[in-house]
């Protein structure tokens, strides 16, 4: 039998101490939980929760070519971006199925930064590096730690350990060169959960102490460690998408609700004949959110029926500890992707009511 060596992050031995339970997530072992899930879900949504998120990774593309190959790779348009601005994007195939969705930044003129999801890391670079032309691709992910400090204190938490002006940070904005607790970091205004804060990237073996940094300065507010299964209730309750679950190599992003990030008018890129034709036909299936009627949590796997057969499966699924509803993601027939739409939730054998709502499912005041 193989025997799997699972990587660990710089902050491994802080997590251990913190009394976190660690789990298998992506080849990583990862923190899914401290106090507990619903704690630090409420902590994020009504002070401030600290993720380590080392796992995913960072590929920088510069040279003169650069910003003609991330124009390439990804579907949305980067030349609109300014130095330190960001956009979200799909990356596709030519058959427009989604390989990873991710964040660029532009730290200057010819040089941009990819922030890539963990369980990709390797695929993306290897697409990166083979579709770059006239640049390099650089993939940084073992040299720099990356934290999410998230929720309403997390500007002033993080404002305490900088001399910068963050409300000079705009949302999807980085700072390359921020002094945070003494430490050189990027910071960006980015999230994952539906709440204000800031994702931080410093070099590997820093984080540690800028995570200590942190969470000294920030205790005081209410600011609590927090692991993947509160990431992932909060992402669900924010509407964001869970790559491997809710969007992969067969779906597209007209098929789940990424339409938008599809710039059809900057040009070529890869996958644009294969969207553009299933945007002129409709997309026959569409990923919608949805609540359950009756007391139940769906799980992903779980089939979605209409009027009793199927017509597509739960993608993600939980019961949302701020929304205090069980919801979830799914693929439907495009003709029962409506908002309003009954559905049924094939829950161990028994077809349970739920509805098609609009997304997101939180969206803070």
């Amino acid at each position: 039998m193989a025997i799997t060596h699972l990587k660990r992050t710089s902050l491994y031995d802080v997590h251990r101490a913190a009394g976190a339970r660690i789990v298998e997530f992506g080849g990583w072992e990862m923190p899914v939980q401290y106090a507990g899930i619903v704690e630090e879900h409420h902590a994020v949504r009504t002070a401030a929760g600290l993720f380590d998120v080392s796992h995913m990774g960072e590929v920088e593309i510069f040279g003169p070519g650069a910003l003609e190959s991330v124009q390439r790779l990804v579907t949305n348009d980067a030349s609109r971006l300014t130095p330190g601005g960001g956009l979200y994007s799909p990356m596709c195939l030519p058959s427009g199925g989604i390989i990873d969705d991710l964040t660029v930044f532009r730290l200057h003129g010819d040089r941009f930064l990819l922030v890539v999801n963990a369980t990709r890391t390797e695929r993306d670079f290897l697409w990166i590096a083979e579709h770059t032309r006239a640049a390099t691709a650089r993939n940084r992910s073992a040299e720099l730690a990356l934290l999410a400090l998230q929720g309403p204190k997390a500007e002033t938490i993080l404002g305490r350990l900088t001399g910068a002006d963050l409300t000079q940070l705009a949302y999807f904005h980085l700072a390359e060169g921020m002094a945070v607790a003494g430490l050189a970091c990027l910071v960006a205004r980015t999230g994952y959960t539906g709440e204000n804060g800031f994702e931080i990237a410093c070099e590997w073996n820093a984080a540690p102490v800028l995570w200590r940094a942190l969470m000294d300065t920030g205790g005081p507010d209410g600011l609590v460690p927090a692991g993947l299964g509160a990431r992932d209730t909060l992402r669900l309750e924010a509407g964001y998408m869970l790559y491997g679950n809710d969007i992969d190599e067969t779906t597209t992003p007209l098929e789940a609700p990424l339409g938008w990030t599809i710039k059809f008018e900057k040009g070529e890129f890869i996958g644009r004949e294969a969207l553009l034709a299933q945007k002129e036909r409709g997309a026959v299936r569409k990923l919608v959110g949805f609540e359950m009627m009756e007391r139940a949590v769906p799980r992903h796997g779980y089939a979605l029926l209409a009027g009793g057969r199927p017509t597509g499966q739960v993608t993600s699924g939980t019961f949302g500890p701020w929304v205090r509803k069980s919801i979830g993601m799914g693929y439907v027939a495009r003709e029962y992707a409506a908002v309003g739409m009954p559905l049924q939730v094939d829950i161990r054998g028994r077809p349970t009511g739920a509805k098609v709502v609009k997304l997101p499912f939180y969206r803070r005041s």
